[in-house]
């Protein structure tokens, strides 16, 4: 065991590094070490670039790059893309995308784009003290970082307010500093992170410097200075609607029966979470992949959309859908802090190309292009179940990852696909169908 510890091993370059790996874990297997360099960017400024992302980088791990064309967003239509390995997903967006294109297409808006962060400290003494002397200083915590929020405030953002918070009901001595900001067009992580380090600076030194406070009263803990990805007031909103009879094209289903189902199936992701945990999923299939497409976090706007829809104390749908006077209309709201300046967005070079085919947006619009993708994955998806199944399509492309597993060769794969166009399509079916094939073959 002793020679598979190592120290220092960030001083390795890439190269000692592989070594090193396959020397102590993959049984001198040198092959690896070429596979490994074969996924490398041949344009050696490029995969400098990639290995500075992060540390320790060996090599570089592959995900597609797809397109769904045709979304038409508040009559501008947009070619969206979507980073994303999982079969079918990019199918779905661009069929529900489609589908809308002449129904009126996708509205969208940004209802707020309120970011939130804390400095979470403990503090012994009376609330109530605390609260005065808050509410003396409250203006030092603007001024004393006049310096960090200068160019923010150019561009019309910057610190929106600052509460003191009383947590000690739930935590003895807890309290915090609550601030609410606007990062305007960047994701504002460092930004909200470095002034909560200042606010907390700032509580020090006003604390120990009033003496009207006891030496204990002058002493406080800083526990944390963390900004929140729960962003439940940096929302946005899209919707689509039409006539209910318009739903049903291309189906043998009639609108009632078609609307009956589909209110029932985002009902059922209302009252059971079992259920809104898969259906919440499916909206991130499509939030996720324009999120990682364009080089933000997707695993914050995941964590700040799951909390929202358990707000209520109950985890639940993120969409709903309501028919009024014979129109359908279905709709999402969900909250997503998402940053088009700052990050990645200027260094990945397939980030960069990302925003150029969606035309540049601001975060405003990019919030509103990758809410309205989750929507239309659900739409799909719903559609899909409540009629012909969920299956039927994915099977279908899932298809050719069966046949890659299999090693099929191009004509083979053209047979399969002609062979399960009218057949439903298993993993045992096709193994036992290739099998033969290729016994036929070695026979003949």
């Amino acid at each position: 065991m002793e020679n598979k510890i190592i120290k220092g091993f960030s001083k390795f370059n890439k190269e000692e590094k592989i070594d090193w790996i396959i020397e102590n874990y993959l049984d001198n297997d040198t092959s690896q070490k070429e596979f490994l360099k074969s996924y490398w960017h041949q344009n050696s400024k490029t995969q400098q670039l990639h290995d500075e992302f992060i540390e320790n980088t060996i090599s570089n791990f592959y995900v597609p790059l797809g397109i769904a064309p045709n979304f038409k967003i508040n009559d501008k239509v947009y070619c969206v893309p979507m980073a994303i390995e999982e079969s079918s997903v990019v199918a779905a967006s661009a069929k529900s995308a489609s589908f809308w294109l002449n129904r009126g297409g996708f509205k969208a808006k940004v209802v707020s784009m309120i970011k939130v962060g804390h400095v979470h400290f403990a503090w012994h003494g009376d609330y109530e003290k605390l609260r005065v002397f808050f509410e003396e200083i409250k203006q030092k915590f603007f001024t004393e970082t006049e310096s960090l929020t200068a160019n923010m405030r150019k561009r019309g953002g910057g610190i929106l307010s600052i509460e003191l918070i009383n947590k000690s009901d739930l935590e003895p001595n807890y309290y915090q500093l609550m601030a609410k900001f606007d990062t305007c067009d960047s994701m504002g992580a460092n930004f909200i992170n470095s002034l909560l380090e200042q606010f907390a600076q700032t509580l020090k030194n006003e604390l120990l410097n009033d003496q009207s406070l006891s030496e204990k009263e002058q002493e406080v803990q800083i526990i944390m200075c963390i900004l929140s990805n729960y962003t439940p007031e940096c929302i946005v909103r899209s919707e689509v609607s039409c006539k209910v009879e318009e739903l049903t094209e291309g189906t043998d289903m009639s609108s009632d029966l078609f609307i009956e189902k589909f209110k029932q199936a985002v009902h059922i992701a209302q009252i059971e979470p079992y259920r809104a945990t898969t259906h919440n999923k499916g909206i991130y299939n499509g939030i996720d992949a324009v999120v990682i497409a364009t080089g933000n976090d997707f695993r914050a706007v995941e964590a700040s959309g799951h909390t929202y829809a358990a707000r209520d104390g109950q985890y639940r749908s993120l969409t709903n859908v309501e028919v009024k006077d014979g129109v359908f209309k279905f709709w999402i709201e969900v909250p997503m802090a998402l940053g088009t300046v700052g990050g990645l967005t200027k260094l990945h070079p397939m980030v960069k190309f990302a925003y150029k085919l969606l035309g540049n947006p601001n975060a405003s619009e990019l919030m509103e292009i990758t809410a309205t993708v989750g929507l239309a994955q659900n739409f799909g998806a719903l559609r899909s179940l409540v009629t012909t199944g969920i299956q039927k399509g994915h099977m279908k492309m899932h298809l050719l990852n069966i046949l890659n597993q299999l090693e099929a060769t191009n004509e083979e794969k053209k047979f399969f696909i002609e062979e399960f166009k009218t057949k439903t399509v298993s993993h045992q079916a096709v193994v036992e169908l290739f099998n033969k094939i290729r016994a036929e073959k070695a026979i003949g």
